[in-house]
């Protein structure tokens, strides 16, 4: 069943009702399934199957909660950071070990990578971006501290 399972999810394309499907999960993950399945026509098992495979082909990379973090006190911060090229395969690496920083990506435009941190004070994220700044190939680091969850 599992090898079945996997050959079908890797003939499986992206239709309108997939990008339904990831469109209604970008706004509310916890959309119950029946629910997508009842908008689209669809049986909740095909929802299920197609989720799956947006998942085991890494469409869909995660799900998380958005936080308004000032309300509990804690400091969040979307931090540009200009990296070498030569060094940046290393320093992604050791970004990803630093558990402050939520989510890391790799961009074009002003930064090389972005980074989400959560921190529990200004002076963590302080230490924070110490740390990034101490890291060879780093050339410059900038902050963006998130006062206010405007919408999500």
């Amino acid at each position: 069943m599992e090898r079945f399972i996997r050959r079908a999810i890797a003939t499986w394309t992206v239709d309108e009702r997939t990008l339904k499907i990831v469109e209604i999960l970008r706004r509310n993950a916890r959309t119950p399934k029946s629910k997508i399945a009842k908008e689209l026509g669809i049986t909740e098992t095909a929802v299920r199957k197609r989720i799956r495979g947006l998942e085991e082909k890494g469409i869909v990379v995660g799900y998380k909660a958005i936080v308004d973090y000032r309300k509990l006190d804690m400091v969040f911060s979307f931090t540009g950071i200009d990296v070498d090229p030569e060094a940046l395969l290393d320093v992604m690496t050791k970004l990803k070990e630093i558990e402050q920083i939520d989510a890391l990506y790799l961009t074009t435009g002003d930064h090389n990578l972005m980074a989400e941190i959560v921190c529990k004070s200004m002076a963590e994220l302080e230490e924070v971006h110490r740390k990034i700044g101490e890291l060879k190939g780093v050339r410059r680091i900038c902050p963006a501290i998130v006062t206010e969850v405007i919408r999500v």
